[in-house]
């Protein structure tokens, strides 16, 4: 079993506890509170989709949108001597510090294998 669970967009962390021989988790990536567990792993997934079902629902029934996780954006603190060399090379290849930041990142992750 993966260490992370998918449905409907979102993602759900695998957790075990020996102590009390059950697996749990919560919804990742995203600023609610939303747990569930289950004794076995059938358990735990069933609770994954009813946790995020639920939540849908409550989000529904107080008329607000829920977070969305991993929306496309994040902050990057890379410090100033790299932020003012990408800079530098954005201004000098014609793109933006997005794209830069976003090749790069790609490329890092495709090199792993990621």
């Amino acid at each position: 079993m993966s260490d992370m669970l998918e449905y409907r967009g979102f993602m759900g962390s695998v957790l075990y506890s020996g102590e009390d021989e059950t697996f749990h988790g919560k919804l990742e990536f995203i600023r609610d509170l939303v747990t569930y567990e289950g004794d076995d792993a059938k358990s735990l997934k069933q609770a994954f989709r009813e946790a995020v079902d639920d939540y849908l629902q409550l989000c529904e029934v107080e008329e607000r949108a829920p977070d969305v996780p991993l929306k496309g954006s994040f902050n990057v603190r890379p410090g100033r001597d790299l932020h003012r060399r990408a800079m530098l090379y954005a201004r000098r290849e014609g793109l933006t510090l997005n794209a830069v930041v976003t090749d790069a990142l790609r490329a890092s992750l495709d090199r792993r294998g990621a």
